[in-house]
């Protein structure tokens, strides 16, 4: 697949912007093309922007796909314009671009990048009602025989909502949300999240035939082993429920 990518990229000689236009007129056939400006950032990872303002569309995409297959590029191309206009982009587009990240050569690209441009910035783990160190190590002890190596651990500088809990492989770091260092979220909640996080560390992402497997089969059995699993995950349930009503200030 790689190698009919670059082909096909060879033989196209389209520019970004000629490319952007094009496929803008594509998802709106009907509108006048915008002027486009098309730049290449040096950003940490794959991420790529889109907006349009004064009639005038700009794309800042990451230079480590710069050098990417033409049809990877369109894909993104679709991918970015049609999130704009806040339509789901076509399943071939999505398709072809994910397999691309997902090649095992690109994957270590993207990886090494991040570890060298991108900088890991977190909150100290002794928070101000949770010490995650000392969650750790206790769920090490019961869970993992004590013999899970202790990755970076810490708070998150802002108090993300929906996203409790992530783990980083390439800073090697567990992050949890700063919403949980609360005397209103419950321990067993947070010592969940923790422990759900820990499971990334013991069972990597795994790629399988050009997919993405964040949660695998032995992930999510040995997640259910979680004490009380059912009870832990209510329990946060209940405190997410909660902590939003009192953002919106709703009863």
């Amino acid at each position: 697949q790689a190698g009919e990518m670059r082909a096909e990229s060879a033989l196209f000689l389209e520019s970004p912007i000629e490319m952007y236009r094009r496929v803008f007129l594509q998802v709106r056939p009907h509108s006048a093309p915008p002027e486009v400006e098309v730049h290449f950032k040096r950003y940490a990872n794959a991420n790529s922007r889109i907006k349009l303002a004064d009639g005038r569309l700009v794309v800042e995409i990451s230079d480590l796909l710069e050098r990417s297959p033409i049809p990877v590029q369109e894909a993104l191309a679709n991918i970015l314009i049609s999130k704009l206009y806040r339509r789901i982009p076509d399943r071939r587009h999505t398709s072809l671009y994910r397999r691309y990240l997902n090649l095992s050569d690109v994957r270590r690209v993207l990886e090494a990048v991040k570890q060298e441009r991108g900088r890991k910035q977190v909150r100290d783990p002794k928070g101000s009602h949770y010490n995650l160190s000392e969650i750790f190590e206790a769920l090490n002890f019961d869970h993992f025989h004590g013999l899970m190596a202790r990755p970076n651990l810490g708070w998150s500088l802002r108090t993300a909502h929906g996203t409790l809990g992530h783990y980083d492989p390439s800073h090697n770091t567990i992050v949890l949300s700063s919403l949980l260092d609360s005397p209103d979220a419950p321990e067993q909640a947070v010592r969940y999240v923790m422990f759900h996080e820990m499971l990334h560390v013991r069972y990597p992402t795994d790629f399988r035939a050009g997919r993405r497997c964040v949660h695998t089969p032995e992930f999510k059995a040995a997640e259910q082993k979680f004490p009380e699993y059912l009870a832990a995950r209510d329990a946060l349930k209940q405190f997410i429920e909660s902590s939003g009503r009192r953002r919106t200030g709703s009863k």
